[in-house]
């Protein structure tokens, strides 16, 4: 389980978390939402040391991991991966070398046991027919796929997605939804996905948290978020050009 506790952060004048208080639980699929700029990336790298809170605490099963100094931070990064919003692959590496790379560097794997776990990797997100291509063969889809099963290779228990369907055609973005839901029943990965995108936000997602202005507006499931009757979360799941939402 993790838990955020009075999260506070601010860069220069400008508050972007003003004490979040919020617990993921182990299994779901958890979406941050809310406009740009609303904080939903900075809180979750926290989690995994990127940033350190101005004030409050971080608890990781059962430990706070928000004073950890960069050495000790490694084993919270083999627990909880994340997929940033560009795939960020070797352009001059297979897709099953670019899989491979973290287990010959960290999992001290040769190079031919390396690509037989790439290979496994690659499988669970649907893409081992395309081990022998290189990124710029592939759409953003794709490429984010294989960035997936690239984080995969340190069997987290959490994975961290931000922005996964941003720039990505309505079926890519589809897929790579079910592939989140797929990670979270099949395998029991718990999910913490930064998104706006309406659809895979009440298509997947089994908790929603809307940041607004530093603070949660609301926390909840998705017909939790469907019955508000809050006039600012109204306007942003609805996708509304007015209204009370200021941006």
């Amino acid at each position: 389980m993790i838990e955020f506790r009075g999260i506070r952060k601010s860069f220069g004048p400008k508050t972007v978390l003003n004490g979040i208080d919020l617990t993921i639980r182990d299994g779901d699929v958890q979406f941050l939402i809310g406009s740009s700029g609303a904080g939903k990336s900075v809180l979750i790298k926290h989690l995994i040391g990127l940033l350190k809170p101005d004030a409050g605490e971080i608890w990781l099963d059962g430990e706070d991991v928000s004073r950890l100094d960069e050495a000790s931070l490694y084993r919270v990064r083999k627990v909880c991966a994340m997929v940033f919003q560009h795939a960020t692959l070797f352009d001059s590496m297979t897709c099953a070398e670019n899989v491979a790379l973290p287990l010959r560097k960290h999992g001290g794997l040769s190079q031919r046991d390396a690509l037989g776990e790439a290979l496994k990797r690659l499988d669970a997100v649907h893409m081992r027919a395309y081990a022998d291509r290189y990124p710029s063969e592939l759409g953003d889809g794709m490429r984010k796929r294989v960035a997936i099963a690239r984080a995969l290779t340190v069997n987290p228990r959490y994975v961290l997605f931000d922005e996964p369907t941003t720039s990505l055609d309505p079926v890519s973005a589809r897929r790579v939804d079910r592939l989140i839901r797929e990670l979270s029943d099949k395998l029991g990965v718990t999910s913490i996905v930064v998104s706006h995108d309406l659809v895979s936000i009440f298509s997947i997602a089994d908790r929603i948290a809307f940041l607004y202005k530093g603070n949660l507006r609301l926390v909840g499931s998705r017909d939790d978020f469907r019955q508000s009757d809050d006039p600012i979360v109204q306007q942003f799941t609805r996708g509304l050009a007015e209204g009370p939402m200021e941006v």
